[in-house]
């Protein structure tokens, strides 16, 4: 029997119950043994699994080095879905500045180095300022250049940082995620920031409605993917209006919320995916 583990984080919710469950149990519908299990656990015996599966590993943002030294020894026991070169790249968004050079439609971004000085000029009109290893809002900040430096010196003591120009259009449309799963782009939500508000995660008042996604929008989030450095199983791509065409917010190629508990055929397709990827 094929035998899956999907890797979680210690701390469970309503959220991340409602990502595995509906997973676990279309695994096991096609007869896989299929179970849940965090991440840090020492006592798992992951190269046992045919295929480790990272799905809500939602705390790895305060530990990436832990975390990528623990893909580095399950891809050398087993199949890890998705490929530790794309965890790797994707766990530090200096990626948007990759994807910029190859072409795809991004949010500006400068990078600035962990330890650096904060620049003189740290841009024009209202800002956004996050950590270059994060999720979830965690450390973000709006504002302008000069209520900003001291909040991006102290991000820097700590890690890179980007700043992005604030997107003026989030508040109006919120953001747009494309969910791909396999082959196939299963389903997409607009994430909507609560009124006065500029982060969209349902943890800072956000909310969500579904989304049929426009030819272009599916195009710039093929050409984000294409840019990836290895195939993936599931994939989020987060997309704002930027002078009125869609642009990467973020690409979510690690442990990205698929919104599984809006679309119904989805836990089955993913399951699908996964199975796909043992060949």
């Amino acid at each position: 029997m094929t035998r899956v583990v999907l890797a979680g984080s210690r701390v469970r919710s309503e959220r991340s119950d409602a990502e595995t469950r509906p997973l676990l149990e279309a695994l096991a519908a096609r007869g896989v043994d299929a179970d849940l299990a965090p991440w840090d656990d020492d006592t798992v015996a992951w190269a046992d699994a045919d295929l480790v599966a990272v799905r809500t590993t939602w705390d790895y943002t305060e530990r990436r080095d832990d975390f990528l030294a623990w893909a580095g020894r399950v891809d050398a026991a087993t199949r890890l879905v998705n490929p530790l070169p794309v965890l790797t790249w994707s766990s530090h968004k200096r990626y948007l500045t990759e994807l910029a050079a190859a072409g795809v439609p991004v949010v500006p971004t400068v990078l600035l180095d962990a330890g650096g000085p904060v620049p003189d000029a740290l841009g024009e009109g209202p800002l956004v300022i996050k950590p270059a290893v994060s999720a979830g809002g965690r450390g973000t900040r709006l504002g302008h250049a000069e209520e900003l430096r001291g909040p991006v010196a102290d991000l820097l003591a700590v890690g890179d940082v980007l700043v992005q120009p604030a997107v003026g259009s989030i508040g109006r449309d919120g953001e747009v995620s494309l969910i791909r799963l396999g082959e196939e782009w299963s389903h997409a939500v607009r994430k909507l920031p609560a009124a006065g508000g500029f982060l969209v995660h349902e943890k800072h008042g956000g909310r969500l409605e579904d989304h049929l996604p426009t030819t272009r929008e599916v195009a710039v989030a093929e050409q984000a993917l294409a840019a990836a450095p290895g195939p993936v199983a599931a994939a989020r791509v987060d997309l704002v209006r930027l002078d009125g065409e869609p642009v990467v917010m973020e690409l979510e190629l690690i442990e990205p919320e698929l919104f599984l508990r809006r679309a119904p055929a989805a836990p089955a397709r993913l399951a699908d995916a996964l199975l796909a990827a043992l060949g």
